[in-house]
């Protein structure tokens, strides 16, 4: 079994910890049909608009 042959330091231990902990800000796109925020490549939640067609019907709340 492979021993350490010096003890890892805690800054060197956090920074290999802290690497897979980074979190991504999703892609936003502009809905061409309403102008709100969407997911690219997604349907539309406001509008229900994806490339230009009509996909679902959104209902309305009042």
């Amino acid at each position: 079994m492979a021993v350490p042959k010096r003890k890892t330091t805690t800054a060197r231990r956090n920074t290999r910890r802290s690497a897979c902990y980074r979190l991504e800000v999703p892609a936003m796109a502009k809905c061409e049909q309403c102008g709100a925020i969407k997911r690219p490549h997604r349907i539309c939640e406001s509008c229900g608009y994806y490339n230009g067609v009509q996909r679902i019907k959104v209902k309305e709340s009042a």
